[in-house]
């Protein structure tokens, strides 16, 4: 990592990114590996973006925004040797979701186990919960290729549009009838996706929680469905394919950034970018806010969308009709993150019953937890921030990292991740900063009702509203994925129509962050594509 001041002397690279994050390093990685010499120019005093692990109390470290690990894909793993670089996947226990304060669900990769716990409700969902699962996972598979594509621009006449198109329609010529079911997935609400397998409210909570997980819907919202795949398209260990990251998810960046230097990428830290300068329709150079000057063939930036096309960029370069669809890319953002330093984690309600169920399996303890109970639960919670307020009865994810990973925390303690919604961006007639210490307040209040006494155990509460996501990290409005991931806002219309290839009205601008084709999550998909597609432009000699 260098200081600013020795960015003065070092001004000219092949290629720039903008952002740290994941989707940045891929990014810049891919390139560097193709032989560019390549910058890194980040906001912060620390890389990581999303993925960082930082200290929140004295000897306690949390995975600060990002939380679990699940769609980091093995491809870039691969490709990076990550592991030589220090990336240790931890498996996390089965999920268990509470559905009163003395029973819960178990949502495990255990077919077995998770037809068992659903049997307890509804034998009827137990059975017919196989079949579902083929039937997700079949769309799963097919989403799962095409998050690898460059989406294509069907409106552009010309051959070289038709050649793509072509290309895209024959690799995917086998799917039939599977494309029926992504229809549905785009456009049916999560419940009502559900309701055609499923009669048990419970047994459909479990499932349609991942619909609103940094989104602003509910499970009854048209669209929702699709959420629900996103969230389990991972390839790792745990429930769903989640798992923990020794060292917190800034081992993940920091190991890209290892292997990044070891190819010649420089990062620099706490280099905001004020300006993306523009010759004769080419981006040329990045101006930061002390008047550095980054030149470069090549610019590809890991900010959000928004960020580039109207706080970087002068509007006269940017055609009106982008501007337009920029302006009204939907980032509202309703999630909270809650990271807690505690004497020890939470004694749910259910515990003893789960550890004398063997639901815990290898695990002395739940690391993966859910709090909704049914499909209510998760509309109400909706309902509230719909209607422009934070949640009474928060749905929440309560991960214990430190079951597994001892290096977050002394000898003897823990560390809580808390994520959840709603807690809206903006609130009617309210103010954040007064009511924020009381949506704090709500949000124990919760983990209390499950977990008894479990504030009394809390030594240090980090709280981190939309407001704060997007003053710190910089996501629009908060929102984790850069933009809601709705059917209009997805594949050949993110972040915009006509410019969804991850190139821009601008020659030589790239985007390889999170608003761009397949969304977020720390998958590094975005930014593996975009670099892609730039050393596919400097080889045709386009740049």
């Amino acid at each position: 990592m260098l200081d600013r001041a020795a960015a003065t002397a070092a001004k000219t690279y092949d290629a720039v990114v903008i952002g740290s994050g994941h989707n940045g390093l891929v990014c810049a990685n891919y390139l560097a590996k193709r032989g560019l010499k390549v910058a890194v120019l980040e906001r912060r005093h620390v890389i990581g973006g999303a993925a960082v692990t930082e200290e929140i109390a004295p000897g306690f470290r949390a995975s600060i925004f990002s939380y679990l690990m699940s769609l980091l894909h093995p491809r870039i793993i691969r490709d990076f040797d990550l592991p030589k670089h220090g990336l240790t996947v931890l498996p996390c226990s089965d999920m268990i979701s509470s559905v009163s304060y003395d029973d819960y669900i178990l949502f495990s990769e255990d077919m077995r186990k998770t037809q068992a716990s659903f049997a307890k409700f509804s034998l009827h969902d137990a059975e017919i919960y196989p079949a579902f699962d083929a039937y997700l996972q079949e769309a799963t598979k097919v989403v799962r290729s095409l998050l690898w594509e460059t989406p294509i621009d069907p409106s552009r006449a010309n051959l070289r549009s038709f050649r793509e198109s072509a290309s895209l329609l024959w690799r995917y010529r086998k799917i039939g009838r599977k494309m029926y079911r992504l229809v549905d997935l785009l456009t049916m609400s999560a419940y009502d996706y559900l309701r055609e397998w499923f009669e048990d409210d419970r047994v459909m909570a479990c499932l349609a929680y991942y619909a609103s997980i940094g989104t602003f819907a509910g499970p009854k919202s048209p669209g929702s469905a699709y959420v629900i795949m996103h969230h389990i398209m991972g390839e790792h260990e745990g429930a769903g394919g989640w798992g923990f990251i020794k060292g917190g998810m800034g081992a993940i960046t920091q190991a890209l950034a290892s292997a990044g230097r070891v190819m010649g990428v420089e990062v620099f830290t706490e280099t905001a970018v004020a300006e993306i300068r523009v010759t004769s329709g080419r981006a040329s150079e990045v101006v930061t806010t002390t008047g550095d000057v980054f030149r470069a063939r090549v610019i590809a930036s890991g900010a959000n969308a928004k960020a580039v096309y109207l706080d970087m960029l002068n509007e006269a370069d940017v055609p009106p009709e982008v501007l337009r669809e920029v302006r009204g890319y939907r980032t509202f953002s309703t999630a909270f993150k809650m990271n807690i330093a505690c004497e020890r984690p939470p004694q749910y309600r259910i515990l003893d019953k789960a550890r004398a169920d063997g639901s815990l399996g290898d695990f002395p303890y739940p690391t993966y937890c859910h709090i909704a109970p049914d499909i209510d639960y998760l509309e109400r919670a909706y309902d509230d921030a719909k209607h422009g307020w934070y949640s009474s009865e928060p749905f929440m994810t309560l991960c214990t990292p430190t079951i597994v990973d001892d290096t977050l925390a002394p000898p003897g303690k823990h560390v809580v991740n808390v994520f959840g919604g709603h807690a809206p961006y903006k609130l009617k007639n309210g103010d954040w900063s007064i009511e924020k210490e009381k949506f704090k307040r709500t949000v124990l209040n919760g983990i209390d009702n499950y977990a008894p006494g479990f504030s009394s155990d809390i030594i240090e509460a980090q709280t981190l509203v939309p407001p704060d996501l997007e003053a710190i990290i910089g996501v629009p409005q908060g929102h984790i994925f850069h933009g809601e991931l709705s059917a209009d806002q997805l594949f050949f219309q993110r972040p915009v129509s006509g410019y969804a290839d991850y190139r821009t009205p601008v020659k030589a601008l790239y985007l390889c962050g999170s608003s761009t084709h397949p969304g977020g999550g720390v998958s590094g998909i975005p930014g593996h594509n975009a670099a892609r597609e730039i050393l596919r432009d400097i080889k045709a000699r386009k740049i």
